[in-house]
């Protein structure tokens, strides 16, 4: 059962992203949009989901609020030393570079976070079908915005659209593989609480230093910001009718 309906998550996701390539032409729309559906996946649903999984509080800190500083620093920390490297490739012979590096490492978060909504249903399957139910249908509601936010985010500062592909392909089929390793496995909240908090950390930091900031810079400022809230919105009502 658990793998049956992880086959809607797949749907679900390359929907998301067939919806972020079909409008390009208004790419500070999608940026915008993408960037609110990120914060609400943050404020709405990870951070209260990985604080729920574990009380763990090393120093007095909820662990997975330190995983969350730990994974905004990671991408900041990546995407700086991707600016050194570009400001000093004069020095260098001509080559080629990974552009939009910081992009394609939150794609791939979101990916091993599809992983691990998979194995979630697995796991709550694994503890009755009403559980399970309940677990596939907050999956489900948020992977389009999952698949929106992978495209959107590995195609950031790229011209080729391939690794999107890719990505948002692997992030599609994610829910499956964690669906069969959820009826085999158990993870223990302790691991997968952290894990969350991490993610919420490189999400949130992708949403406020790369995609917004695009989104805001040659365009009408209303109608991204429009956008953002739409964005934003949806997740909480997402979340809220999961519930």
């Amino acid at each position: 059962m658990a793998v049956l309906v992880s086959v809607l998550a797949f749907l679900m996701t390359l929907v998301g992203g067939l919806a972020a390539m079909r409008v390009r032409d208004q790419r500070h729309l999608v940026l915008g949009l993408a960037g609110g559906l990120m914060l609400g996946v943050v404020a709405f649903d990870l951070i209260p989901e990985s604080l729920d999984m574990t009380r763990h509080s090393p120093f007095g800190v909820p662990a997975p609020m330190i995983g969350f500083a730990a994974g905004f620093l990671l991408l900041h920390v990546v995407e700086q030393a991707v600016a050194i490297h570009r400001a000093h490739e004069e020095e260098y012979a001509p080559h080629a570079h990974g552009v939009g590096s910081a992009g394609l490492l939150a794609a791939s978060a979101l990916v091993l976070h599809s992983l691990v909504d998979g194995l979630s249903i697995g796991l709550g399957f694994q503890s009755g079908t009403e559980v399970g139910a309940f677990v596939a249908l907050a999956v489900v509601t948020h992977d389009f915005a999952d698949g929106f936010n992978t495209f959107t985010a590995a195609s950031l500062h790229r011209a080729d659209r391939r690794p999107a592909l890719l990505l948002l392909f692997a992030d599609a089929v994610a829910p499956i593989g964690g669906a069969v390793l959820g009826t085999l496995v158990t993870v223990p909240d302790a691991v997968l609480g952290p894990y969350l908090g991490t993610f919420a950390g490189v999400l949130l930091y992708l949403a406020a230093a790369e995609i917004l900031p695009e989104a805001h810079s040659l365009h009408p400022r209303v109608m991204t910001l429009c956008a953002t809230g739409i964005g934003l919105v949806a997740v909480l009502f997402s979340v809220g009718l999961a519930g």
